[in-house]
């Protein structure tokens, strides 16, 4: 029972200092990568930086001692980050405090689907997902977190557009006219050190390496540049005009959006009350709707705005003291002394303060940390808010179950481990409830970091207790020399993380594995790309094709006509081209049967008689039938009596015991008759052969020789009448 409820406490058997010190150097070495990769991975999920060093935190431990796998490393990764920026893009300005709180809701939403799923040993759930479903996403999803990052590679910001492929093409326009070169000569720099230290060795921290120097080299040269002053020292009418109009319009949104909330908040009392028809509900879903058009409306103008102050270049003109005031390029005065003449307008998605106008002549850095640990809290609970973010939440939830416990087996292979999938679906929902509660956000297994714990060497998973600490260090006394990290560094950490992702040889595999494998494959990702941001429709695309393809082949099983081959065996013979008999249908059904396939057997069947003339004996070979439910049963009893009235005899071979305790319990068995039934083909064959060949013409019967289509039977291969053991 100790162990059930803490899986961790065999770690500690037979453990001694050598393994300690490999742990604690593994768990210091996942550490060194994981602290940039969770700011880039935080940055990509729409949040500050500093939440991903808080996923970071606690997740990684807490999934270790209560999940199964000794070297699986947990915390932020690339799909779930780009799930949960997209999940909430539609209910909250990223970075706000709103977006924030909707993030660590999902941690725990996520947390508890998983800790469900284990408890109750349901994680063959993630069979929905189907590998070639998976496939898709992944390698859509790392274009999409690839592709995501080509703003601050190029240190340009542009409008988001409904699709992704509309917000590449801005970029594309902006990087032409305003790339700011050395913002892109750090992030190629910091693509130069990974790449060769990756090449040099493996082992080397290549993401901290480039880190580190990436980050000293913009506090030396003063990368950042930028200035607050106040709406006054706008030196356009025009402009400040433009910057009064943002702030009123984004006022306004806020204030519907409030308005919006709390009239769909009073829609579900009014539903209770008077039911989901009622002229109030209608009245309100009316002035709802009403409200989204506007806000619609509003969103779009606002769009505008921002891309007219973002397009603006400044030149900076010294006043007396230490004034500075902003002309918009080629208006300042002739012959003034100039501060600098590449200044824009960092507009974002808040509001530009009339006393602090955020004017940046340089690049973006990381920026101010907050020292010390996250505070401890409960997340905040709405019930429409919960039930908008479930699918969403049970989609990342699957999603990165699957993602982890692929890793955790990849590494049980390779140390023998023995991996109990519902246990880490447990330790995976812990931590992940643990971390909402510490300001996380949602977490999963990282392929990357498990193979860096692999490599240094961890045994237990004490190595990301280890990790948890380093993070918790860093968070207490480290946070400060973070500050000049430029944000293309961590566009370029996240760009080299996600390389693995992309795997075209998948698409190949599974295409040559069922073409409609990899046709599934293929549409999943190309749904996947051209939704974007709305990821779930890519992935319910690629499920749902799964399930109807399913469908389709349990109520179309695969029915062949058997005869005799030349290694003895009976073989489907339009396949083999063979000729058949015409005295005995030997037709082999390749599936269970049950409701959803029952009148397709029967139609096969009743097919072959009518094209059989001859015909006087039906063998069904059902060696594949697994699974036999009360409709499946009815149809063999019915076929049994109405072949038998109309003149002809049937046979089964091959039923397993299940099946055969199935007839038995409906008395099927004795109305069938144990002389009709057979262990396999070839004692079947044996039995019923000389009964229905009687005054037969039939010279040379395929179930005794081989006949091919159009041949004589070869002479130089010797057959033997009837094969008396073994199932063919």
């Amino acid at each position: 029972m100790l162990r059930r409820l803490f899986p961790f406490l065999p770690w500690f058997e037979h453990y001694n200092l050598s393994k300690l010190r490999s742990d604690l150097m593994a768990g210091v070495t996942v550490a060194l990568v994981l602290i940039p990769q969770s700011m880039a991975y935080a940055k990509l999920a729409g949040l500050p930086v500093y939440y991903g060093l808080y996923a970071a935190f606690l997740p990684p431990m807490i999934a270790a001692l209560f999940g199964s796998s000794y070297q699986l490393a947990t915390g932020p990764v690339a799909v779930v980050s780009l799930m949960t920026a997209a999940a909430l893009e539609p209910l909250a300005t990223a970075g706000s405090q709103g977006f924030v709180a909707y993030a660590i809701l999902i941690a725990l939403l996520v947390g508890v689907f998983q800790l469900l799923l284990g408890i109750l040993k349901l994680g063959l759930v993630v069979n929905f997902l189907s590998h070639p479903v998976v496939n898709g996403f992944t390698n859509a999803a790392a274009l999409i977190i690839a592709t995501s990052q080509l703003s601050s590679i190029f240190g340009v910001d542009v409008e988001s557009g409904s699709h992704h492929y509309e917000t590449i093409y801005n970029i594309g326009k902006a990087a032409l006219v305003s790339t700011h070169w050395m913002t892109l000569g750090l992030a190629v720099l910091a693509f130069a050190i990974m790449i060769t230290l990756r090449r040099i060795n493996p082992r080397i921290p290549n993401v901290l390496a480039a880190v580190v120097i990436t980050t000293l080299i913009s506090w030396a040269i003063g990368f950042e540049h930028n200035y607050k002053g106040t709406i006054e020292q706008i030196a356009s009418p025009e402009v400040r005009l433009r910057i009064n109009q943002l702030n009123t319009g984004m006022d306004g949104i806020d204030q519907e959006t409030n308005t919006r909330s709390l009239l769909n908040n009073e829609i579900v009392k009014k539903e209770k009350k008077y039911g989901k028809h009622s002229s109030e509900v209608m009245e309100l879903r009316f002035q709802s709707t009403l409200l989204s058009m506007k806000i619609d409306e509003q969103k779009k103008q606002l769009r505008i705005t921002r891309e007219e102050l973002r397009a603006l270049r400044f030149t900076g003109v010294q006043q007396t003291g230490s004034t500075v005031l902003f002309y918009v390029k080629g208006d300042a005065p002739p012959g003034v002394r100039t501060y600098g003449n590449k200044w824009r307008i960092r507009v974002g998605n808040q509001k530009i303060g009339n006393e602090s106008v955020p004017l940046v002549g340089g690049g973006a850095v990381v920026g101010t940390i907050p020292a010390g640990l996250p505070a401890f809290k409960i997340p905040g609970l709405s019930l429409g808010i919960i039930l908008n973010l479930l699918p969403v939440a049970a989609i990342i939830s699957l999603l990165g179950f699957m993602e982890a416990i692929s890793i955790a087996k990849a590494m049980a292979a390779k140390t023998g481990q023995r991996l109990d999938p519902n246990q880490e679906l447990i330790g995976q929902g812990i931590a992940n409830i643990a971390g909402s509660f510490s300001q996380s956000y949602a977490v999963s297994g990282s392929f990357s970091r498990s193979a860096v714990n692999l490599q240094a060497g961890a045994v237990t998973g004490m190595s990301s207790v280890f990790t948890s600490g380093v993070v918790l260090v860093s968070l207490l006394f480290l946070t400060p020399l973070l500050y000049y990290l430029p944000q293309s560094v961590l566009a370029a950490i996240i760009m080299m993380a996600v390389i693995n992702l992309v795997n075209v040889k998948s698409f190949i595999h599974a295409w040559q594995a069922q073409k409609y494998d990899g046709a599934i494959a293929v549409i999943t990702f190309v749904c996947t790309l051209v939704f974007a941001p709305s990821l779930d429709i890519g992935i319910m695309t690629g499920v749902a094709l799964s399930l109807i393809l399913f469908l389709i082949r349990t109520m179309n099983p695969d029915i062949a006509m058997l005869s005799k081959y030349t290694d003895g065996t009976y073989r489907n013979t339009s396949r083999f081209n063979l000729e058949q008999c015409r005295h005995i249908a030997v037709i082999r059904f390749n599936r269970s049967l049950f409701f959803s396939n029952v009148n397709y057997l029967e139609e096969k069947i009743l097919n072959v008689v009518s094209s059989m003339p001859e015909l006087r004996h039906i063998l069904i070979v059902a060696n594949a039938i697994n699974e036999l439910d009360a409709s499946g049963e009815e149809t063999l009893s019915l076929l049994t009596t109405r072949l038998r009235e109309a003149g002809y005899d049937i046979s089964f071979s091959g039923f397993n015991d299940s099946i055969l305790d199935v007839i038995r319990r409906t008395h099927l068995y004795e109305k069938i008759g144990e002389d009709h039934l057979f262990r396999n083909v070839t004692f079947a064959i044996e039995k019923i052969y000389e009964s229905t060949h009687k005054n037969s013409d039939e010279r040379d019967c395929p179930l005794v020789k081989v006949c091919f289509k159009g041949l004589a039977v070869s002479s130089d291969v010797k057959h033997r009448a009837i094969i008396t053991e073994g199932p063919k």
